[in-house]
């Protein structure tokens, strides 16, 4: 009987210390979930925070781009039809449709009479800028061509031949309003923000039937480029 029962009681304590490792073991098992579930709590809240500066970036996007928009279309709606231009919401952008009343063919002196246009229009459109300034990334000056010149056919010596002329026309733009009197205290911004570009004529203009508008597609145009992307990257940097 005492055998038998020192046999029960040994068994028993092997039993008991089985059970004791396997709590062990499950004690250990929970610590761990609980740890991956405090990292992945974690990571979901960054990214939360994350997506909430985005979110708030393309917010004042929206809400600035809107602002510079409306203040652009106060100022110049009354003369954009005696200029011949227009003003597009999405890339607050002003173009000046038809380069043919601004240059000669194939020229990239500004005329006479678009020298007069752009001493009324440049320093009202600075005016109308500086108050967003610190949200601005870039001004560009952009010159447009149609695709054709002259009687060539080849496609390459077209497209550089039109690139040429329409690096030439922006520049020429830029060189003439940065010597107006009127924007002289502008001078140091527009170094660093201003800029002329040529595209050639790889951004065209279309009619509804699909065609290119020639006139339209020949073009000078002034768009501001807003620092939400190079805000945005920073913070995507950031959160590497």
């Amino acid at each position: 009987m005492v055998q038998r029962s020192g046999y029960h009681g040994g068994r028993v304590s092997q039993e008991r210390g089985d059970d004791a490792s396997w709590i062990s073991v499950s004690d250990l098992m929970a610590g761990l979930m609980m740890v991956f579930l405090c990292i992945a709590v974690a990571m979901m809240r960054s990214v939360m925070i994350e997506r909430e500066k985005i979110r708030t970036i393309a917010m004042s996007y929206k809400e600035n781009q809107l602002a510079i928009y409306e203040t652009l279309q106060r100022e110049f709606a009354p003369d954009l039809g005696r200029w011949g231009a227009t003003i597009d919401r999405e890339t607050l952008t002003i173009a000046f449709n038809n380069s043919d009343a601004m240059f000669e063919t194939g020229e990239a002196e500004l005329n006479a009479s678009y020298q007069v246009v752009f001493e009324e229009f440049f320093p009202r459109y600075m005016n109308v800028l500086a108050p967003f300034r610190t949200s601005i990334e870039a001004v560009r000056i952009e010159g447009h061509t149609s695709s054709g010149w002259g009687q060539s056919s080849d496609p390459n010596a077209m497209y550089f031949n039109n690139l040429r002329l329409s690096q030439d026309r922006a520049r020429s733009v830029l060189r003439f309003v940065y010597t107006l009197d009127a924007v002289t205290s502008y001078n140091p911004w527009m170094m660093k923000n201003v800029a002329a570009v040529g595209y050639s004529s790889s951004r065209p203009i279309y009619n509804a039937d699909g065609s290119e508008n020639i006139d339209q597609s020949k073009r000078v145009a002034f768009r501001v480029i807003t620092n939400s992307e190079t805000k945005i990257h920073s913070i995507l940097e950031e959160s590497l």
